[in-house]
This record gives structure tokens, sequence and C-alpha cells, in this order.
């Protein structure tokens, strides 16, 4: 067993027979119900719909171990629940093990190496982050003193979570997406 365990991402993107979303959405909640009941190391999942009907849905899963991931990846509920729902896509899915950042960052089509530079990743979260610090404390500061340093800490991390997440990474990734994946071009 690992004695360092670090936490893992999994993203898979899958597609949907049209006319099926809302089973496959019903049937992603009665998963990620199961997987939290049943396995050890789970963290918790998202979710994203596809902009356009007909692209993939994107599923990012998190355990705190890459012994947890396997043991759910080769369980018996995990290979029922896809059985149960194949008839419900479209075309196989596409999974990525991530254990880094990088699952804040979509790849440009065409990109071949699928883990991005952690450098470039490290350099675009530092500015992120910085201009939302300022931003969160030249806009809110005022509106906050006289509050405890831990509840303005609070509010803060948890508005500048929630726009990374909601907001912000979901752009931003799109647009730099050559800056943090290295395309390669096929002959």
């Amino acid at each position: 067993m690992d004695d360092n365990p670090q936490p893992v991402t999994v993203i898979v993107r899958r597609t949907v027979k049209p006319g099926h979303e809302a089973a496959y959405e019903a049937w992603l909640d009665r998963l990620t119900a199961a997987v939290a009941a049943e396995f050890p190391g789970y963290m918790g999942a998202e979710f994203h719909r596809p902009a356009n009907t007909g692209d993939a849905y994107r599923s990012i899963f998190r355990f705190d171990s890459l012994a947890h991931l396997e043991a759910f990846e080769a369980s018996e509920l995990r290979a029922r629940m896809l059985a149960e729902a194949a008839p419900l896509f479209a075309a196989d899915a596409v999974w990525a093990r991530m254990t880094g950042l990088e699952f804040w960052f979509d790849p440009s089509p065409g990109t071949h190496m699928p883990q991005p530079s952690p450098h470039r990743m490290a350099l675009v979260l530092i500015c992120v982050v910085f201009v939302l610090v300022m931003a969160i404390t030249l806009l809110l500061g005022p509106f906050m003193q006289g509050w405890p340093l831990a509840l303005r800490a609070l509010s803060a991390v948890t508005l500048q979570v929630l726009l990374m997440t909601y907001v912000i990474m979901p752009r931003l990734s799109q647009a730099l997406a050559r800056f943090i994946f290295p395309t390669v071009k096929y002959t």
C-alpha cells in the first residue's frame, strides 16, 4: 500500500444518444450515490453537460488515492452500472486519469499529449489566483471591515473557488488550451 497516497482525478467524456440525456443524468446520480455509499476514498464528482446537443458530457470523479480508484474500477458495481447504461451511450467513453491540477484544463482538438505542462499550469493558476485575490480584496475589502479575520478569509476563498470552478477556468481552459497542451501535427 502506498505510504503517501495522493488524490487522483478521472475525467470521463461520454457521448449520449440523442433523447437519452435525462436517463443518462439519472444514471449518473444513481452511480455516484452508490459509489459514495460503498467505496472508501471517494471524494466526489462533478458533471458538465455538453454545450451542444450531441457533444460529450464531461464527468470528473475524485478519489483520495490510486488504490481506492482502482478498487472502484475493478468492482462489480461499476461493471453492473456500465452494463445497465450501455444502451444510452452513443460511443465509447474517453478516460483520462490525472493526479495534479491538470483537470482544470481541456486539451485543444488534435492534442496528442494527455498531460499538460505543470509549469504552464502553475503559471496560469498563479496569475488567476493573484488577479482574483486582488480583485476580491479591493472590491469587497471595504464591505468586510470589522469582520473577524477567519470570516473574511472564508468569504474570500469561497468566492474565489466558486468563480474559478464555474466562471473563469471553464472559459480560460478553452482559451489557453494551446498554451497548456502542446499540439502534435499528424501526417
